[in-house]
Formats: C-alpha cells, structure tokens, sequence
C-alpha cells in the first residue's frame, strides 16, 4: 500500500507543477496580449480546475496515508495478539494437574500465579520442550492391542485390587477387559476456557487439568506398537524376502492404528522411570526407559520369547503449533531384526497432527512418508500416508510400493492405517488409480465443489471401507475394539491391560515401574483430585532431584540404555544395554 500511495503523492505534486508553470508562461509571453480574452479565460478555467484536482488529490492521500497507519497499528495489535495465544498455547499442553481441582471444584486457579508452583518438571520453558506435553493427543502415535481378553474390574492401592487377572488352565494368564473406573466428561472442560484466563501470563506458568489424560504413561503407550506382534512372527517365517517385506510393512502401518480417536494425553514419564510388558501369548517381552527429560526420549528394547526378532528405538517427537492444531513430527529410528534371515528394517513413523485444539471436537490424522528399508537385500517400501484433503477424499488412506534397489515396483500396497492393508500387483494398482482419477475428475465437473478456506471438522471419507481391487490379498485387519472402549479411553483389548499389576508381578518389577505411579494409578480409579496432587508431588520431586544433580555437577546416569550408532542407519539412538530380565534390580533411583 505504502509504494503506491508515496507514487500517487508524486505525481500529484508533478501535476500541480506543470499547471503552475503553463500559467506563468502564458503570463510571462508576448503574444498573451494578442491572444483573444476567451482563450485566456479558457486557459485560467483549466489551470484553477487542475488546480482544484491537486488539492482534492492531495487531501485524499493524506486520508489514505492517515488510514494506512491505523490499519498498521491494528495490525501489530492482531499480530501480537495472536503472538501471545499462540505461546500460551505451546505451554498451555505442556502440564496439567492443579488448575484440574479449581476447575472441578469452582473455585478460582490460585496455584497457577504461584511463583513456587512446578509445572510439570520442567524450571525453564522452551516451547521444544513445554510442547513435548501435547505428545500425548499427537505425536506420539502408537497402537494398540486388539485381541479378545477377559476378566471383571480390578483396583490396587489403600487396599484396592491392583487388576491382575486370573490364571487359565493352559497356563496363559486372563486378562482385564475394563478399567477400574470409566472416564471424566470433558465436557464441561476446554483448552479456551482455561486459555482465556491464562493470556497475559508467564507462558511457564500455564496448565491443563488432568481431565484432558489418560491413565497411561507415555512408555506404556509407546508398548501399543506390539499389539501386532503376530506379522513380526509371520514375517520372519516366510522365505520370501518381498513378502516379508509386505508383513513388515502391515506391521509398520498397524503400529500407528491406536491413535485413531485416542486423543487423551499420556502422562510424560518421568527421568528414569520405566515400564516392561512380558505377553507369553503373543510371544514377546518388552523394557522401556526415560532417558532423558530435556528433550524427552523414551527407549525400548522387545525381542521374541522364541528368538525370532529383536525390535528396538527411540522416540523424541518435534511438535509444531499451527493454531487451531498441534503437528507432531517424530524423530528417531526404528528399527525391526529378523534373526532367522539376518535382515534389519528401520524406518520413522508418519506425521501426527491433532485438530480442534482450541475448539471443536479433537480428530486426528496422519500423514507423510514412511521408508523402510531392508539393509541386507536393499529393498524399499515406500508407504504414503495421505492428508485428508479439503473434501476428505483421501483421509486415513495409505498408499506405497515395494521397490528393489534398482528402483523396479516389485508390489503395490494399499488401505487405511485406521483399518487394513491390501497387496497387489503394481500394473494393476496403476490401471486402478488411473480409473479412479479419471472418474473423479469427472465428479468435479458435474458437482459444484465449494472453494470455501478448509474446515477444522474431521471430513467425512467417500466410504467407511476400503475398495478391494480384484486380485488383492491382506495383509493387516484391525482388531474391533471392545464395547466398552468410548468410556474406557477409547482403549483397545490391549491398551486396557497395560496397566493391570497383581501382587505376584508388583513382588518382580524394579520401583520405577510406570504400575507403581501412584498418579496414573489414582486416575485409573477415577480419583481425580488424588491424581492431579499425586502429579503435583512427584513432578516437585523430581525437580528438587534435578536442582541437587545440578548443585553437586552430577550427571543423570541412565540404567538399561547407553547412547551410540544405530548399526544400521548409522544415526546416533539408544541401545539397549542388557541386563534388565536378570532381575538385578540395585540402586535404582526413588523417583516415586
């Protein structure tokens, strides 16, 4: 605006100057006399209309000049405005447990404006790490366990049953099939409501009720990676190194499932807190550690009872704030070993971002691409997990192919992520495609689509299944979750024994073990004011451990992890170090 108005401004100032010298030539030439009088009349006329037009001009650029500048200044009011929401926000995620109470309660948020209040471990706050809070609705997507198991509720602590199931006469333990207590409404709870009361303040100093959780720590949910553990097994069965790749993939693409409508918030687990999780049925034993706090990691280590597989990473997701979602890009390596055919698969999980934040009802999504390769053939799937797209044509899709290492499509692969995963052969995937475009193409021109900016509600997909192209075979089904799952958490069969704990394995795992929290524990219970103190407690406890660390120049020393190159992406992880199934559980950390 400002180049135009400063070039308007000069030609009128041009333009009052050529009329004021054509006057004064005219007065000053010696034929002005015996010119006729109407001419100069004429001539007079002009040049006062000319000029009258510069001044008019002249006015109304001062006009626009004057408007420029309050439309600037409301402007940097709106930018800065939204400068401040949008840090509130990145901490708003970051902790949430006392303003919990006071919302519950009625009673205003005191604690929040106390300079001595912890928020969540953290003393300092970048948004790197207050966003890691968030993780739970967004990134840190990881699946879930979808068989049939059974049993009745179950509590522990003060005397409360712990969940543990029964024993079956094969020996295979029985499972929960519920929780202790069925989730809060969060519907008397929303992120503006507390956001509107929080702008203006230190951006550390913002928090979440723990109403927006779910009673599972992050490492346990980052254990719903196995609960498709049977095409690792199936996998390494096979003699074909495509098909396996095919298996491979289904297990890659099944691992991200449970985060579809799982959008409560894991507790972050605390440095040096752990979680191990042994499934005899579906033959595999898994540790997990917190490594580090700033920035958050959490390790894992899994192999097969039957020495089939080794399947170990780490996860440290960057989250990104867009304003009305959360983006959550995950960082670090997976990395899958079938011992029986000395092959290693790494790869990265796809993008998570979670809609609605502020407003509106949460949905997410998944997208980008996820590469893995076979370090000893070569081979590559590329797998691409599609946006939604403004009209939801293409939401929850994936689509890939396996390729060998001179680039050849050796198969095409195809689904939902939140469903299935079909193969089929590449020349037919390509002669589906192209039909499909064509017949959408024409959709277009017979509809009127609207161009109206996208929409934050979760679009509605052309159909509920997936089209199977003749010839297919699949390779994943989700499992069904149970009928309780909407007012357990949206859990599936395998989330919701994650946290189960008999006296037997309470007597066997270290202390530091995510069942022994007693926050998640309280809430599990449906003891909501107990959680959010217990959280409270244990975060103000790890702070003061973190100040003496810091005080004395200690280094935190993790236990089952070491830090060294992936050796096969040659990336820098954490390794597991061994040791941990030997039960030598000494010196451990109190962080309880």
């Amino acid at each position: 605006m400002f180049p135009t108005l400063t070039k308007a401004q000069t030609c009128q100032q041009r333009l009052d100057r050529e009329i004021s010298n054509f006057l004064k030539m005219i007065k000053e030439c010696d034929m002005a006399k015996e010119m006729l009088p109407s001419f100069l009349q004429k001539a007079e006329v002009v040049s006062e209309a000319s000029r009258e037009t510069c001044e008019a001009l002249s006015d109304c650029l001062n006009l626009f000049t004057k408007q420029e500048g309050v439309r600037n200044f409301k402007l940097e009011q709106e930018q800065e405005k939204n400068k401040i929401l949008s840090e509130a926000l990145e901490t708003l995620a970051t902790e949430h447990h006392e303003l919990e109470q006071s919302l519950v309660k009625g009673s205003p948020p005191v604690s929040i404006l106390s300079e001595e209040e912890f928020y969540d471990a953290l003393s300092d706050s970048e948004s790197e790490r207050t966003l890691s809070r968030l993780e739970a609705v967004t990134t840190h997507s990881f699946e879930e366990e979808g068989e049939h198991l059974s049993s009745g509720k179950h509590r522990m602590s003060e005397g409360k049953d712990c969940g543990g199931g029964d024993a079956l006469s094969n020996g295979i333990k029985k499972h929960r099939t519920s929780l202790p207590s069925p989730m809060f409404s969060r519907n008397d709870f929303s992120i503006w409501s507390i956001l509107r009361k929080c702008i203006g303040m230190e951006l550390s100093k913002i928090t979440m009720p723990v109403i927006f959780n779910e009673p599972l720590s992050f490492l346990q949910r980052l254990t719903e990676y196995m609960e498709h553990t049977y095409l690792i097994h199936k996998a390494s069965s096979l003699a074909d190194p495509v098909e396996r790749m095919q298996c491979v993939a289904a297990f890659a693409v099944s691992a991200v499932a449970s985060q579809w409508e799982r959008t409560g918030k894991p507790f972050n687990p605390l440095l040096g807190e752990t979680y191990e999780l042994v499934r005899d049925d579906l033959g595999f034993r898994l540790i997990s550690e917190q490594v580090s706090h700033h920035p958050p990691i959490s390790a894992f280590h899994a192999e097969g009872l039957n020495n089939d597989f080794i399947f170990h990473g780490s996860i440290y997701p960057k989250l990104k704030f867009w304003g009305k979602s959360v983006e959550a890009e995950p960082k670090g390596t997976i990395t899958l070993e079938l011992l029986e055919h000395n092959e290693a698969y790494t790869w990265t999980n796809p993008t998570c971002c979670v809609h609605n934040i502020i407003v509106g009802k949460l949905w997410i999504e998944q997208y980008g691409n996820v590469e893995i390769t076979n370090h000893k053939t070569g081979d590559k799937c590329v797998l691409n997990f599609k946006p939604c797209g403004l009209f939801g044509k293409e939401l929850h899709k994936v689509e890939g192919f396996i390729q060998d290492k001179s680039k050849k499509k050796l198969c095409a692969l195809y689904g939902k992520w939140t469903e299935c995963l079909y193969s089929v052969d590449p020349a037919t995937f390509d002669a589906y495609k192209k039909n499909d475009k064509k017949n959408t193409e024409e959709k277009k021109n017979s509809k009127q689509m609207s161009t109206s900016e996208e929409s934050d509600e979760m679009p509605v997909p052309d159909s509920e299944s997936v089209f199977v192209i003749p010839g297919s075979v699949l390779l994943w089904r989700i499992a069904p979750r149970p009928p309780n799952s909407a007012q357990m958490y949206n859990f599936t069969s395998f989330a919701m024994v994650l946290n189960e704990v008999d006296k037997e394995m309470e007597s066997v795992i270290p202390k530091t073990d995510c069942r022994l929290r007693p926050d998640i524990r309280a809430m599990e219970n449906g003891e909501i004011d107990q959680a959010s103190e217990e959280k409270k407690r244990l975060e103000e406890k790890q702070r003061a451990a973190r100040k003496n660390r810091s005080k004395s120049e200690e280094d935190w020393k993790t236990r089952w992890f070491h830090q060294g190159p992936n050796p096969y992406s040659g990336a820098q992880d954490w390794i597991y170090s061994g040791s941990y199934w030997d039960r030598n559980y000494f010196n451990l950390p109190d962080i309880y």
